[in-house]
Formats: structure tokens, C-alpha cells, sequence
């Protein structure tokens, strides 16, 4: 399963999301259940973020989701924000190489 979250910061908030970030990104891949993590950062619109990660199954992506792990991440980062954040899960339905 994939996951796509998309985060908007209020700009002066940027570097400590970031710092957050780096601090328990090892943590967060390393949760059973997550296979993949990465980071993106939009091309125009510095301030915007997006976690695109894969995980196991829904229930990993939900045990993380109920992990103190999650809980403190999310509880500070949430104070970031400008704006709602977005977030959906998919699946891969074909790739071309």
C-alpha cells in the first residue's frame, strides 16, 4: 500500500519541520510494516511537503498510525501548519519502466 501526505507549513516553520523530520525519519522507516520513505519537497511552492511511503498492509499503516512513535511526531508537527493537511492511500496499479 502507498502513502501520500501532503503538508503545508507556514514558511517560518519549514526548518523545524525539516529537523523533525531528519531526527525520526530512521524510526519511522524502520517501523514494522514500512518498506519504503522518502521525502518530497514542491518545485514551486517551498513551504509544501509530501511523506510518500509503502507499507505492508493497512493494519502496519495503522499500528503506526496508534504507535507513540506517530503520536509525537504527528502532535508537533501538526502545530506547523498553514493550511489542512491531505493524505491517501493507493496501490500500485501498473508500472512502466
Amino acid at each position: 500500500m502507498i502513502r501520500v501526505v501532503r503538508m503545508e507549513f507556514e514558511e517560518d516553520k519549514v526548518e523545524a519541520f525539516l529537523e523533525n523530520f531528519h531526527q525520526h525519519k530512521k524510526k519511522i522507516r524502520n517501523f514494522p510494516g514500512c518498506e519504503y520513505l522518502e521525502l518530497w519537497q514542491d518545485e514551486n511552492q517551498k513551504n509544501i511537503f509530501m511523506t510518500y511511503s509503502h507499507w505492508k498492509s493497512e493494519i502496519a499503516l495503522n499500528q503506526y498510525r496508534d504507535s507513540e512513535l506517530f503520536k509525537s511526531v504527528w502532535s508537533y508537527t501538526k502545530q506547523l501548519f498553514s493550511a489542512k493537511p491531505i493524505a491517501f492511500s493507493a496501490k500500485k496499479i501498473e508500472e512502466l519502466p
